[in-house]
């Protein structure tokens, strides 16, 4: 019984083993004949070698202003490609391209499985997405196939490639491949690439000039030599170059040489309006549709820019970076914003982009005071002092007023530290922190509103302190600074400019200030239009509120208050404006390298750095100096174009606190102590403020302070 019941069993299993083979034999036929017909179909549309050879680009894609009618930049209209033959296309260069873009090219059959299951698995695991695409690949996309974004247009591409490698040699394949590839700036191959970017023939490369051609088809436009990106140009330069060593194509000897081969590019004179404006948006264009759609879709690119804005502000920026050379200052960049909408009005990255290096020979990247390619408006530099009204509206939201007083006196920040600036702790890591201010005075009792109207350090870090470096980052950040990510690197240095922020960023961020505390996503594109006229793409950033409008009224207020300012600024500065009120802030880093001036009215947002590339100080001249008369030159400017009626901000209501404190009574109680007194005497920093202020009661350092 027992032995009939197993060997109905394992009939049982043997015949449903039996089943399972042969339907996933038939499912193996079926796929295999599914392939078959899907290969003799999709290799019909594989054309002849002289069509290869002879790819056609299409309706090329332009840029336009605001209006529509002044052309920034055509993309892809003066298309630049000489054929060459594949034995004048130097080693070095099918080395490098092959290095970087597909290293198992001469063993794969035209897709690499390798590289495609590595892919899968990165993407398993979360990580960054690497190409598994081959040369062969990029070939079929980039020549043969149309530029839709589709799984049929990915097994053609498959297919084709297969094929492809079936007709032609490897050799042939890669010549297909060099000779048509995107380099950026309309060039096509290597030998327009070659003549484009180093004013040579391709066979006179040189292996670091191959290595840099290799870099670039990736991200043609990021990538740049004429972009806003050189570091990260280098640094994939010197990948080209380490690969070719892993590959034994050149010696580490060969690749550190290479390395540190001073690059000359070929000078270019663009013919593009606005141009890093344009670098900007294209940046933009290429990560939404591929470098190759915008090559052949004629789309229409209707931008934000106002031309009329753009002309005033290139050259206020040029004559204000003249100017400054006296001061040790190279470089200018603006931007403005319509604070009501997001929308970028003008850009201007760099005093002229057409310009060469200063001084003559200069390394990019290293020791140019001045590079013509930089988009400075979207670099992170540190901003100085005008970070802080965003420490400010942080204190404002936690009840905070601008009547609120805090001591300006000698006072040391580091709770590790004696009041005299002594380490308490033998820990050669412990630094004390007592910031002066920018003229060495310290004032006593002043208020929030004099602080920050005048810009007095002391108090400031005293509010960051008050206000939370956490809760002010978070603030930055929902007004839409990205930079300050990396909370761990930032303390009370915060508000004097300890770090990076962007220009156009910030330039928003002050626009949130302007729409009392509503931020409209900064945006650089209006709509994008077929060829056939049809609409494909409109920005659909919602505004969001975020910041209370109260705290917006009341920075705007204090920030406009000429009266308030004059004790630094003095009456008729050039942040004053008689016949309207502006809104206006400098900002100036340690050593004076940078210089800003960030501004805004109820419609128009500006901003503008000044400074050196390299880093390098400025002659001792604040942001009130070198940046705010081009400031104030293009708005005047930008108040006439425009045709601007004159708008008031609205007035903030007037808060009174419970806490007297907080209403500026200092010593409530008949006794000066310090805020912390009255707030939170167990703070770290109370026993530090408190013999601060008791020495200032004293008589001491009420004006200059010695070693401060």
């Amino acid at each position: 019984m027992a032995e009939r019941r197993y060997y109905r069993i394992r009939n049982s299993r043997s015949l449903f083993l039996w089943w399972l083979l042969k339907t996933a034999g038939y499912l193996v036929l079926a796929g295999f004949i599914f392939l078959a017909g899907a290969f003799i179909v999709f290799s019909r549309d594989l054309p002849s070698p002289d069509q290869i050879e002879d790819r056609f680009i299409s309706q090329s894609t332009k840029i336009y202003d605001r209006t529509g009618k002044v052309i920034l930049y055509d993309i892809f209209g003066e298309e630049k490609r000489t054929v060459i033959p594949f034995e004048e296309i130097p080693e070095t260069v099918k080395q490098a391209t092959i290095a970087i873009e597909d290293q198992n090219f001469y063993t794969h059959p035209g897709i690499d499985f390798k590289a495609i299951i590595r892919a899968g698995l990165e993407a398993l695991k979360g990580e960054r997405l690497r190409g598994a695409s081959t040369i062969t690949q990029q070939f079929v996309k980039n020549s043969i196939l149309s530029p839709e974004r589709t799984i049929t247009r990915k097994v053609k591409e498959i297919i084709l490639a297969l094929e492809l490698e079936r007709r032609y040699s490897k050799d042939e394949i890669l010549g297909f491949y060099l000779n048509q590839i995107p380099y950026g700036s309309n060039a096509y191959g290597v030998e327009a690439a070659a003549r484009t970017f180093f004013a040579k023939e391709a066979k006179d490369l040189t292996l670091a000039e191959s290595a840099l051609l290799a870099a670039l088809p990736q991200a043609p436009s990021y990538y740049s030599p004429y972009g806003s990106h050189p570091e990260e140009l280098k640094a994939r330069q010197e990948l080209v170059l380490e690969h070719m060593v892993n590959l034994s194509f050149v010696s580490p000897e060969e690749a550190e040489e290479a390395r540190r081969e001073r690059l000359n590019f070929s000078e270019t004179r663009t013919g593009i309006n606005a141009p890093h404006f344009v670098f900007y948006v294209r940046d933009m264009l290429e990560e939404m549709y591929g470098e190759d759609y915008l090559a052949r879709a004629g789309l229409k690119i209707i931008t934000t820019l106002d031309w009329d804005l753009q002309q005033l502000a290139e050259k206020a920026v040029a004559e204000g970076a003249q100017r400054n050379e006296a001061r040790g200052g190279y470089n200018t960049a603006l931007v403005a914003i319509d604070p009501k909408t997001g929308q970028i009005l003008s850009m201007v990255g760099s005093r002229d982009f057409n310009l060469e290096p200063i001084p003559a020979g200069c390394t990019p990247g290293l020791s140019c005071k001045f590079e013509p390619y930089v988009n400075v408006t979207t670099s992170s530099r540190q901003p100085g002092s005008s970070i802080k009204p965003f420490i400010y509206a942080t204190a404002f939201k936690k009840g905070f007023t601008d009547r609120t007083v805090l001591f300006d006196v000698p006072t040391e920040f580091n709770s590790f530290c004696s009041p005299q600036h002594v380490p308490l702790v033998a820990d050669p890591n412990v630094e004390c922190y007592h910031p002066r201010n920018y003229d060495g005075r310290f004032r006593g009792p002043v208020s929030l509103r004099t602080a920050l109207a005048n810009s007095i350090n002391v108090p400031s870090v005293k509010l960051l302190h008050l206000a939370g470096v956490d809760d002010s980052i978070n603030t930055a950040q929902d007004m839409g600074i990205t930079t300050l990510g990396d909370r761990s690197r930032f303390g009370l240095s915060l508000v004097l400019g300890g770090g990076e922020v962007r220009l156009l960023e910030l330039t928003a961020a002050y626009g949130v200030f302007a729409t009392e505390g509503v931020r409209h996503p900064t945006t650089a594109i209006l709509r994008i239009e077929d060829s056939q006229g049809k609409v494909i793409f409109e920005p659909n950033g919602e505004p969001s509120q975020v910041m209370d409008a109260e705290v917006t009224r009341l920075i705007s207020n204090i920030l406009s208050d000429n009266e308030a300012r004059q004790p630094i600024f003095g009456p008729a500065s050039s942040l004053y404006f008689k016949d309207r009120p502006v809104a206006a802030k400098t900002g100036t880093t340690n050593e004076f390298r940078d210089g800003w001036t960030l501004g805004y009215t109820p419609s128009l947002a500006v901003g503008i750095w000044a400074g050196n590339n390299d880093n390098t100080p400025l002659n001792q001249e604040p942001g009130a100096m070198v940046a705010a008369p081009i400031w104030r030159e293009f708005l005047l400017g930008a108040f006439e174009a425009l045709k601007m009626p004159v708008e008031s901000f609205t007035p903030p209501v007037p808060k009174i606190s419970e806490n007297p404190v907080l209403n500026g009574e200092y010593a409530p109680q008949g006794e000066t102590h310090t805020i912390l007194h009255y707030l939170n005497k167990s703070d770290s920093l109370y026993s530090n403020w408190e013999a601060a202020v008791r020495s200032w009661i004293g008589g001491v350092s009420t004006t200059t302070a010695a070693g401060f």
